[in-house]
């Protein structure tokens, strides 16, 4: 999933700017060369990274489709939502960021995905999360192609759209933006890319993209652990590639219009991909692979600030664009605003970021600067529960020494304080989601002799 802001150039007349989100779908953090791809598949994000402000650590809240972006649009968890889990539509009387920006008098659109409406194609209005203009279709990869592009309009009638489908949508969102130059809009353009297509598991590039890059390069956590990586990994850096060029189509159109100067960009997804590596499909786990994102933010309030170090969750980015666009920020959205951050006025900033996880489990996670730490409900079932009253712990990774978390410590004895600490940091994050203090049982003891983690770590 990414986000794009865009403001006028005429912004000095226009009390306020115009808004762009730009969302991928399952793009893991690393395609990008700011953490080492050598591929060069993302030098627009790159560009734009480099002269903005960079998030380098920005984690999704759920690694499913559905509840991440009910995240996105609410600024709340999965389960404040009632979206834990895919197929569970998003409640009509919830208020979106759609809703928040037309109180603000901005005209809304969006176009591509939605999937948080019932059934898999058009969606009724009741459930189009108040935005105005639509084009776009609930879970596009059951009904859309590679090739074949069709999406419902706002009298929920087909409209086929040529070429690629990333370029469909791309052509779509250009042709909103120009239509809407001498007023403030918000569009959300949402890609299927680089998801997998459902009924081929496989991830279909553009012709030709895939012989460009496959064998080249493996991240090393897939090279490690394999899965479907080398019969995947060349299509899906190709939709990645595709994605950028379409990135630098809509900021070329932003500047032939006059709008960059005064344009904010933030660029992110919805979750990553391990490529069947840490279960039997590619996401729903706590893994780097998995919930980590690539993040940026261009334009006035964001340019020239370098890299944020700080760790962003994706609830945090709702606040952060009606902050970013002059707008109040309303008291039911859990996630936090980064301005303040920017501003260095934010003292307080979070020390972990937070993942609730369903379907393959019910599970939860914490995220710090060098740990990760994991919790499973092995008597509940990930499709029909959203959380449970005790876990028992599941991961303890050392991000410093083991980045790519190939060595599980939960249990080590001598990591039993650090398991005790972060214990105590999950039990606080799930209380502040809404959800009730569980129980969470220590894993079995085991011994590893060559391990110790220092009392000053």
């Amino acid at each position: 999933m990414w986000l794009v802001f865009l403001y006028s150039r005429g912004a000095t007349s226009m009390a306020q700017p115009n808004v762009i989100v730009f969302f991928t779908d399952q793009q893991r953090w690393d395609t990008s060369s700011h953490f080492g791809n050598p591929l060069d598949l993302t030098p627009n994000f790159d560009r734009v990274a480099a002269r903005g402000t960079h998030l380098q650590a920005v984690f999704t809240s759920q690694p499913v489709c559905g509840p991440a972006r009910s995240c996105m649009q609410t600024g709340m968890y999965a389960t404040e939502t009632g979206c834990f889990r895919n197929e569970i539509p998003l409640p009509t009387e919830m208020r979106t960021l759609a809703h928040e920006f037309r109180d603000g008098g901005y005209t809304t659109g969006y176009i591509g995905k939605w999937h948080l409406a019932p059934g898999s194609s058009p969606v009724e209005e009741p459930y189009r999360g108040g935005y105005e203009f639509w084009l776009a279709g609930n879970a596009i990869e059951y009904h859309t192609e590679p090739y074949k592009t069709i999406l419902y309009d706002g009298d929920n009638q087909p409209v086929q759209l040529p070429g690629y489908r990333v370029d469909a949508l791309t052509d779509a969102a250009i042709r909103y933006i120009d239509r809407h130059q001498d007023t403030p809009f918000y569009l959300f353009i949402s890609y299927l890319e680089p998801h997998h297509q459902n009924h081929m598991d496989d991830y279909p590039p553009p012709d030709g993209y895939r012989e460009r890059y496959a064998g080249r390069w493996t991240p090393p956590d897939l090279a490690a652990l394999v899965g479907s990586t080398y019969q995947h990994l060349g299509g899906y850096f190709g939709m990645v590639r595709r994605l950028d060029e379409a990135f630098g189509r809509l900021l070329d159109t932003l500047k032939s219009l006059g709008m960059d100067e005064n344009t904010i960009v933030l660029y992110t997804s919805d979750h990553g991909c391990h490529f069947k590596t840490r279960n039997d499909e590619y996401k729903r786990s706590c893994h780097e692979s998995a919930i980590r994102l690539p993040g940026a933010l261009y334009g006035p309030g964001f340019t020239g600030k370098g890299r944020l170090e700080a760790l962003v969750s994706l609830v945090d980015l709702p606040p952060t664009l009606l902050d970013a666009a002059g707008l109040p920020i309303p008291a039911t959205m859990q996630g936090r605003s980064i301005m303040p951050l920017l501003r260095g006025e934010a003292t307080d900033w979070q020390e972990e970021v937070f993942v609730q996880i369903s379907e393959s489990q019910v599970g939860r996670a914490v995220r710090t600067r060098r740990w990760k730490y994991g919790v499973t409900a092995p008597d509940r079932h990930g499709w029909n529960d959203s959380a449970s009253d005790t876990y028992v712990e599941q991961y303890l990774y050392d991000l410093e020494a083991d980045p790519h978390e190939l060595a599980n410590l939960v249990g080590v004895e001598s990591f039993r304080e650090v398991s005790a600490e972060l214990r105590e940091r999950l039990i606080r994050r799930m209380v502040a989601a809404g959800e009730a203090a569980p129980e969470i049982v220590p894993a079995p003891s085991r011994r590893m002799e060559q391990r110790r983690v220092r009392q000053l770590e």
